[in-house]
C-alpha cells in the first residue's frame, strides 16, 4: 500500500514557499534568497521522488525521476548550508559561491549512478568513479570551510574533515548509494550545527528550525540494523522525516519574522537613544560673550559627547591665532591628550578637513574618516598609542575649517542578530553629533561677531563722545580765535598786551588740533584688503535682526549676484554701516510715526564699474538739508535735521578707505545714506 503521508508534507510546503518568495522581496537579502532555493529545490525533489513511490512507471522513466529527484535533494541540502556561511571566491571577474563547486560533484554523482548505472553501482575499476567525485567534493568542502566567515575557521575545517570521513565510510562500505544519502544529511546537520553558531539566541524559531533539520538528516539511520529489520519502526522514521520538512520551512519562517522583529526593535532603540543624546547635547549653554569664555566650554562638551554618544573618546580642536589647538578633550589619557595636543600644532590651517580630502565615515554623512600619519614626527607617542587614524566632524565656516571634533574607540554595543558582530556605524549616530558641531560653529562665529560688534560699539561711543566735546568746544573757540585775531590785528596794543593776544591765540590754536583729534578718535588703523561685502551684510543682518523685531521694524536685504569685493577696512566697514543701520532705526522711531505707516529699512548693495555702493535707507523723515547730513560740527537743533553725530564717523571712515558717503531723499517718503567704496 503506497504511503500517501507524504502527500500533507508535499502540499504544506508547497503552500508555504510563497512566504519564503514574500520574505525575500521585503528583505533582499542572500539568506532568504537562498532558503527561497533551497524549499523550492526540495519541492522539486518531492515531485521527481514520491511519484515512483506511489505509482509504477516504466524502468528508464522512473530512473530518470529518480536522477531528477535525488539532484535537487542535494542541491537543496547543500543550499541551506550555503545560507548559514554565503562566501564566494573571484574568478576572473566573476564571483562563484562556494556552494556551486561543492553541490556539483555530488550532482554528478546522482547522474551517474541513477542516469548511468540505474541505482546499481558498478564493481571493480568502473566503482573509483563515486571516492573521486567524493574527493572533489571534500577538497570543495575543505576551501569552504577554511575560508574565514562567522563560524571558527578551525570549526569548519573540522566539520569538513568529519564530514568527508563518514561520506568515504559510507562509499566503501555501505555502498556507493548510501553514501550520497549520507552526503544529503551531513549537509542539513551542518546547516543545524552552524544555525546554532550564526543566530546564537535561544527563540523558538531556531529551536523548530534546528529540530526540524536534525529530523530532516535523519535518513542517515536507516542503514542501521535496529531499523532496517523492523519496518514499523522505519515507517515512523519515515514520518519523522518528512515532519522535519515542515517544521524546518516554519522555523525558518520564524527566524525571519524574529529578525525583522529585532531590526525593528533595534530601530527604535536607535531612535530612543539619538533623541536622549539630542536632550542632552541641547541643554548645553553654549552661548557667552567672548570667544576665549567659549573655548573654555571644550571639556564639558567632549565629556557630554563621550556620555551620551557611542563614543569612548573625544577632543575639540579650534582655531586660534593661526593655528589650531587642543581646547579639550574627555576619555583621553594624560599621555594622549599630550601627544594629540603636540600635534594639532603641526596640523596645517589651509585645506584641513576640506571637502575631498579624507573619506566619509559612512554614507550620507558629514563625518570624516581623518589619517593622522601624515602630521606624525618620527617616534610621535601616538604610534606607540595605536592613536593614528579617528573620526572627524568639521566646523566649516565660508572659507576655512575653523575646528573639528575628533572621535575615537566606539563603547561595545548591542550585537546584531545575525552575526554578533559589533553593530556598525551608522548616519544616525552621527546626526545628533553633527548637530551639535554645527551649533557650536554657528554660536562660536556668532560669538566672533559680537565681540567684534563690542569692539565697534566701544568705538563708536568713543567716537560719538568725542563729536559732541567738539561740538561743545569748537563753536566757543571760533568765538575766542576770531576776537584774538582783531585784537593782534589792532595797533593800538602795548607790547605787553600784543604778547598776551599771541599766547591766547597760539593757545586757542592748540586747542583747534586737540579737538581735530577728537574727532579721529575712533578711527581703526587695521589695513585694507578685499571684503566680502555680501558676507558682511548677511553676518550684520542677522546679528540685528532679532533688534529689528523687538521693535517692529520691516528689514529687507538685496545685494546683486556677483557682486565684486570692495577694497577697504572690514573693521571699518563694519563700523559705518552700524551707524547707518543705527541712524536709520532712530529716524523711523522718532517722531513715532502713525499706526498705520509701516516702519521700514533696506540695505541694498550692488556695483556700478569700478565702484561698490552699499545703501542704508528707511522709511521715515528726509533731511532738511542733505548735504549736511555728515558735517560733524552742525547743531541738529538750529537747521532742524534728523541726523545722529554718528554719521560724521561714517563719512569720515569712507574718506579713510578711498570712499565718500552720500545723503538723500526718497520719493515720496524716507531718506538713505550710499556709501561708495573701490571694487577691488
Amino acid at each position: 500500500m503506497p504511503d500517501y503521508y507524504h502527500a500533507p508534507a508535499l502540499i504544506l510546503t508547497l503552500l508555504l514557499l510563497p512566504a519564503f518568495g514574500h520574505l525575500y522581496l521585503r528583505r533582499r537579502d542572500m539568506r532568504t534568497r537562498l532558503w527561497f532555493a533551497a524549499f523550492f529545490a526540495a519541492l522539486v525533489a518531492m515531485l521527481f521522488s514520491y511519484p515512483v513511490k506511489w505509482w509504477t512507471f516504466s524502468p528508464l522513466t522512473a530512473g530518470w525521476l529518480t536522477v531528477g529527484g535525488r539532484t535537487f535533494v542535494q542541491v537543496s541540502s547543500a543550499l541551506f548550508l550555503a545560507s548559514m556561511s554565503p562566501l564566494w571566491f573571484r574568478l576572473g571577474r566573476f564571483r562563484v559561491l562556494y556552494v556551486i563547486p561543492y553541490s556539483l560533484p555530488l550532482v554528478v554523482y546522482a547522474v551517474v549512478l541513477y542516469g548511468v548505472f540505474q541505482g546499481a553501482a558498478p564493481t571493480g575499476p568502473l566503482f573509483l568513479i563515486f571516492p573521486a567525485l567524493g574527493l572533489v567534493w571534500f577538497g570543495a568542502a575543505l576551501c569552504w570551510g577554511a575560508h574565514k566567515y562567522i563560524i571558527p575557521t578551525a570549526l569548519g575545517i573540522a566539520v569538513a574533515v568529519v564530514a568527508g570521513g563518514v561520506f568515504f565510510w559510507a562509499c566503501f562500505t555501505l555502498g556507493a548509494e548510501k553514501a550520497l544519502v549520507y552526503a544529503e544529511s551531513l549537509n542539513l546537520l551542518m546547516t543545524a550545527l552552524f544555525m546554532v553558531f550564526v543566530f546564537r539566541r535561544f527563540t523558538p524559531g531556531l529551536a523548530l528550525s534546528v529540530t526540524g533539520l536534525v529530523a530532516w538528516a535523519l535518513p542517515a539511520l536507516e542503514p542501521l540494523p535496529a531499523v532496517a529489520h523492523h519496518p514499523a519502526l522505519h515507517l515512523h522514521l519515515i514520518h519523522v522525516i518528512v515532519m522535519g520538512k515542515v517544521v524546518a520551512a516554519l522555523g525558518m519562517i520564524l527566524l525571519t519574522l524574529e529578525d525583522e522583529l529585532a531590526k525593528n526593535s533595534a530601530a527604535q532603540e536607535r531612535e530612543r537613544r539619538a533623541r536622549r543624546e539630542l536632550e542632552a547635547y541641547t541643554k548645553l549653554m553654549l552661548a557667552r560673550r567672548r570667544v576665549e569664555d567659549f573655548d573654555k566650554q571644550a571639556d564639558e562638551i567632549c565629556e557630554t559627547v563621550v556620555a551620551h554618544s557611542r563614543f569612548a573618546q573625544a577632543a575639540l580642536l579650534l582655531h586660534s591665532a593661526g593655528r589650531y589647538r587642543l581646547a579639550g578633550s574627555a576619555g583621553l589619557d594624560s599621555a594622549t591628550t599630550k601627544a594629540v595636543a603636540e600635534l594639532t600644532g603641526r596640523i596645517p590651517v589651509t585645506g584641513f578637513l576640506a571637502q575631498g580630502s579624507a573619506p566619509p565615515a559612512v554614507e550620507q554623512s558629514h563625518t570624516l574618516s581623518l589619517d593622522l600619519k601624515p602630521w606624525l614626527a618620527p617616534g610621535d607617542d601616538l604610534k606607540r598609542l595605536r592613536f593614528t587614524s579617528v573620526l572627524a566632524v568639521p566646523m566649516l565656516n565660508r572659507s576655512t575649517t575653523e575646528g573639528a571634533l575628533l572621535l575615537a574607540r566606539m563603547w561595545p554595543s548591542r550585537a546584531n542578530s545575525v552575526g554578533r558582530e559589533p553593530e556598525p556605524l551608522r548616519p544616525d549616530d552621527l546626526l545628533p553629533i553633527e548637530l551639535l558641531v554645527a551649533r557650536m560653529q554657528a554660536t562660536r562665529s556668532q560669538t566672533m561677531m559680537f565681540e567684534r560688534l563690542i569692539n565697534s560699539e566701544k568705538f563708536s561711543d568713543l567716537g560719538q563722545l568725542a563729536a559732541n566735546v567738539s561740538q561743545e568746544l569748537n563753536n566757543p573757540l571760533t568765538v575766542v580765535l576770531g576776537y584774538a585775531t582783531l585784537l593782534e590785528e589792532t595797533s593800538m596794543l602795548n607790547a605787553q598786551d600784543r604778547k598776551a593776544v599771541e599766547s591766547i591765540l597760539s593757545e586757542a590754536r592748540h586747542m583747534r588740533s586737540t579737538l581735530e583729534s577728537l574727532a579721529r578718535i575712533s578711527r581703526s588703523h587695521g589695513e585694507q584688503a578685499a571684503v566680502s561685502v555680501s558676507e558682511l551684510l548677511s553676518d550684520m543682518s542677522e546679528l540685528h535682526r532679532s533688534e529689528f523685531l523687538n521693535r517692529s521694524i520691516e528689514f529687507r536685504l538685496n545685494i546683486a549676484p556677483a557682486l565684486p569685493r570692495a577694497l577697504c577696512s572690514a573693521q571699518q566697514l563694519r563700523q559705518a554701516v552700524r551707524h547707518c543701520l543705527q541712524f536709520a532705526m532712530n529716524a523711523v522711531e522718532y517722531p513715532a510715526p502713525a499706526a498705520e505707516e509701516p516702519r521700514t529699512i533696506r540695505v541694498e548693495a550692488a556695483s556700478e564699474g569700478n565702484v561698490v555702493q552699499i545703501l542704508v535707507g528707511h522709511s521715515g523723515p528726509g533731511f532738511p538739508n542733505p548735504e549736511r547730513a555728515f558735517d560733524p560740527f552742525a547743531s541738529a537743533e538750529s537747521d532742524g535735521e534728523a541726523a545722529s553725530l554718528g554719521l560724521s564717523l561714517c563719512a569720515t571712515i569712507l574718506r579713510d578707505n578711498n570712499g565718500r558717503a552720500l545723503a538723500v531723499n526718497l520719493e515720496p517718503q524716507g531718506a538713505a545714506i550710499i556709501l561708495e567704496l573701490q571694487a577691488a
